[in-house]
């Protein structure tokens, strides 16, 4: 589709007002104020404009939406002003239309349109419907075609589901007919413009103090962290948190399937983004490639964003062969899931034996952080673990703390050996161990 017939679809359709919505869409008035515009600019000038220089073409729309206002001031009635009206015709044509607003909320998580008859969003972990914008699926079909152009990426019948990420690092998933049968489907996952620290999610009631000490020890110990937990559950921004603490004068690595993590604020990070293979179906680099590469440029710390595939066999290697302190997610529900999804990820890679693949999970990873979203939405820290073999060889979990639901509280069970190490690795003095110690409670 080109930018002309984009540009076109985002033109006014004939949708009636939403009673009782001043900040609809479609409204009355901004349809008059949406044509008189594009008399004056065609979505033809309008587009070669955009192709040539998109800083100038919203310069010069911005300009001519400024003098239909001053040439029909009857547009601007009771609390819409003109600067309302300016700023959503541009949205519409350069930004995400009536999606905008809810981008630009922080408090805002994932944005779910499902085809143009509901739309729901996330805040603070809880789901709550907002009333639809949308006029038909082809407004939001048009959406869809404008976010995934400047991305170079397309969908249609042929390849209708498509993953991508905004600029602004946003993740994007899109369906349409005929997998979505009741309209375009657009997922946008958001991710906050500044990177909570462990201080931050300790005071949002994710975890207490001792278990942001042991977080942070583990990692200025250069531990092989994992974090684990379910869709939604708080992984990335864990482990956006955990990067915080990771000192200035080392070379951090990063690799993702889609670039979600945030390393603003340290000096010396190189981000690698894994890429699908094009609509001939050629020029796919896997997460695999670049952890394999990754190796050659001098990393003192490995973070994958999120292991899910033969990838992991690497992962385990490269922690076992010198590269401490890696950090990583994985999807399951409980560390001991975490074993079978890895031994079964790793089985991707190589087929090894079952005892093999656990013996390196074993000496590989330090420490596995569980994460859960909580009814009330809230995201908690709930298992802190070390893996460890048993008597049989196998992998096993071995606690360290765990929240109690019913007691509403984290109880200790036990702690890692490393962390009587700390005094003599100049990470922690004796007696701040020793007050940390004490300062757990047990579970009897």
């Amino acid at each position: 589709m080109s930018l002309t017939e984009r540009v076109e679809r985002g033109r006014p359709s004939d949708a009636p007002l939403v009673e009782g919505s001043v900040q609809t869409f479609e409204d009355g008035l901004f349809t008059e104020f949406k044509e008189a515009v594009s008399e004056r600019m065609p979505p033809q000038r309008m587009a070669r404009l955009i192709e040539r220089n998109p800083l100038q073409a919203r310069s010069e729309i911005r300009l001519t939406c400024e003098e239909v206002l001053s040439d029909c001031p009857w547009l601007v009635r009771g609390q819409t002003g003109g600067d309302d009206f300016v700023g959503r015709f541009l949205d519409s044509v350069f930004g995400l239309g009536p999606l905008e607003p809810l981008i630009a909320d922080e408090s805002i998580t994932e944005v779910m349109v499902n085809g143009s008859r509901s739309l729901f969003i996330e805040r603070e972990g809880v789901l709550v419907e907002e009333e639809s914008s949308f006029a038909n699926d082809e407004q939001v079909q048009a959406l869809i075609d404008r976010i995934l152009a400047p991305l170079g990426r397309r969908v249609d019948e042929s390849s209708p589901m498509v993953n991508a990420r905004l600029p602004q690092g946003h993740r994007v998933n899109a369906v349409i007919p005929p997998l979505a049968l009741d309209g375009p489907i657009l997922t946008i996952r958001k991710f906050r413009s500044r990177v909570l620290s462990l201080s931050e999610m300790k005071g949002l009631g994710s975890f207490d103090d001792a278990v942001l000490q042991l977080m942070a020890w583990a990692v200025l110990r250069r531990c092989n962290v994992a974090v684990s937990g379910g869709t939604g559950s708080g992984k990335t921004t864990l482990l956006n948190a955990l990067s915080c603490v990771i000192p200035e004068g080392e070379r951090i690595v990063t690799i993702e399937d889609s670039a979600e993590l945030r390393f603003f604020e340290h000096p010396h990070v190189v981000r690698l983004e894994a890429r699908p293979r094009n609509a001939e179906g050629l020029g796919e680099v896997t997460i695999r490639d670049l952890v394999i590469n990754s190796l050659r440029m001098r990393p003192d710390r490995i973070v994958v964003g999120e292991c899910r595939g033969a990838e992991a066999l690497d992962m385990l290697q490269a922690m076992n062969t010198g590269h401490d302190g890696s950090l990583t997610t994985l999807h399951a529900n409980s560390p001991s899931e975490a074993i079978g999804r890895l031994t079964t990820m790793v089985r991707y890679g190589a087929e090894l034996p079952v005892s093999v693949i656990e013996s390196q999970i074993a000496s590989a990873i330090d420490l596995v952080i569980q994460t859960s979203r909580l009814s009330s939405g809230r995201r908690r820290v709930t298992d802190i673990v070390g893996f460890e073999l048993d008597g049989q060889g196998r992998c096993r979990a071995h606690p360290y703390y765990s929240w109690d639901v019913v007691r509403g509280r984290g109880l200790w069970v036990d702690v890692p050996a490393w962390v009587e190490e700390l005094p003599y690795v100049g990470v922690a003095r004796k007696e701040e161990v020793e007050a940390w110690k004490s300062s757990l409670s047990y579970s009897h």
